[in-house]
């Protein structure tokens, strides 16, 4: 696989999806549904209220959305088998990979696989307080940025926006906070002036609102240096014409920026084929009847999936993309060599459960087991 290939988280309890089934069309699903998801400020919990209210009206199904404070309180309940699929952010790739937090002994990289994902016409990127004098990426030298406890994919998208604007987080005063809402609040309190998440996410809204305001700088697509140091960091990130932003927000619209599929919607190897097939048919077949429930809902529609992306295709998603006509060979090649990299990154993960290692060292060595596993390969080990 090339870099390119790259480019392209209710209640608190935990619940898994009972037996029960339920039936509209041919498309079937259980009676009970969960999925994790981030907190009930976030965007993608807001559409996953809209997702749910459809499968409610249409099959019958109910959701029960267990929102996660960060990355890892979202992928735990499917790596115990609690719940089966995940509305996550780009930490599903660092899961996948067995990085960042996810190099950890309790973890590893895990087999998961992709059924639909929302590309829609929001942005990505660091949003800052409009009175902090950031009008450039480089001006967030010396400001106060929010970094989230135990969020790397929050925290990694932050610091590929940094090095847009060559800079690192020894530039900028930081400033840890225990949850992603907490970063938000942070910039609203005005004890910080940055933090990362979509454009169009509800939670900005009283920023918005506020004597403070809020700005998203411009990601400059002319800038090609800008956008290898941050590509360099963050793979997945690819430009984007931004034209869905918060209302209130000091830009004008179209905004250059950046965008990659948030929420992605993964679910562990073993999940149901029904479930994987009647959950993807559900949300694709149905678009007119939930595309004005919630923020950004857009990116749901068939046309705008990438199946070129840095997840293999669960099977059964793959027979309804194929038998809508939009899945091609080249996608079953690419689907294979995704599938081929979990199987080298699984084969070097159980090689270093046979390797004696102090749980200080193991991530570092971890690390190396995993890059040589990669290179062996001749596959791109982006985390070294």
């Amino acid at each position: 696989m090339t870099k390119t290939l790259l480019r392209t988280s209710a209640s608190i309890a935990v619940m898994a999806f009972s037996i029960g089934s339920a039936v509209a069309a041919d498309a079937k699903l259980p009676s009970n549904i969960s999925w994790t998801a981030y907190g009930t400020t976030s965007s993608g919990y807001a559409q996953s209220v809209g997702l749910g209210k459809m499968l409610k009206e249409k099959y019958n199904a109910d959701l029960r959305i267990i929102p996660g404070k960060n990355d890892v309180s979202r992928m735990a309940p499917l790596k115990a088998g609690q719940s089966p699929l995940c509305a996550c952010g780009i930490a599903a790739y660092f899961a996948q990979e067995g990085v960042l937090m996810f190099a950890a002994k309790p973890w590893g990289p895990m087999q998961i696989y992709n059924l639909f994902n929302n590309i829609g016409r929001n942005g990505q990127q660091a949003m800052t307080a409009a009175d902090a004098g950031i009008k450039t990426v480089a001006d967030m030298k010396g400001k106060r940025v929010t970094f989230v406890k135990g969020a790397d994919a929050l925290n990694q998208n932050m610091t590929a926006m940094l090095a847009f604007g060559g800079l690192t987080w020894n530039d900028v005063q930081k400033v840890e906070v225990p949850g992603w809402k907490q970063s938000i609040e942070a910039v609203i309190n005005g004890q910080a002036d940055s933090a990362w998440g979509s454009t169009i996410s509800s939670a900005y809204a009283q920023l918005a609102a506020s004597p403070r305001g809020i700005y998203f700088p411009p990601l400059s697509h002319g800038d090609k240096a800008g956008w290898e140091r941050a590509t360099a960091v963050a793979p997945w990130w690819a430009p984007s014409k931004v034209t869905a932003m918060i209302k209130g927000a000091k830009n004008e619209l179209p905004h250059e920026g950046s965008n990659y599929p948030y929420p992605i919607f993964v679910a562990m190897k073993d999940a149901p084929d029904a479930l994987a097939y009647g959950l993807t048919k559900a949300v694709m077949d149905n678009y007119e009847s939930f595309k004005e429930s919630g923020p950004g809902m857009d990116g749901y529609q068939l046309s705008n999936q990438n199946f070129a992306y840095i997840f293999p295709y669960h099977p059964a998603a793959v027979k309804y993309y194929k038998e809508k006509g939009v899945w091609t060979a080249e996608h079953d090649k690419h689907n294979a060599a995704v599938i081929k990299r979990q199987g080298v990154l699984a084969a070097a993960w159980k090689e270093m459960q046979g390797k004696s290692v102090a749980d200080e060292q193991f991530a570092a060595e971890w690390l190396k087991v995993r890059a040589a596993a990669l290179k062996k390969a001749d596959m791109p080990v982006i985390f070294e």
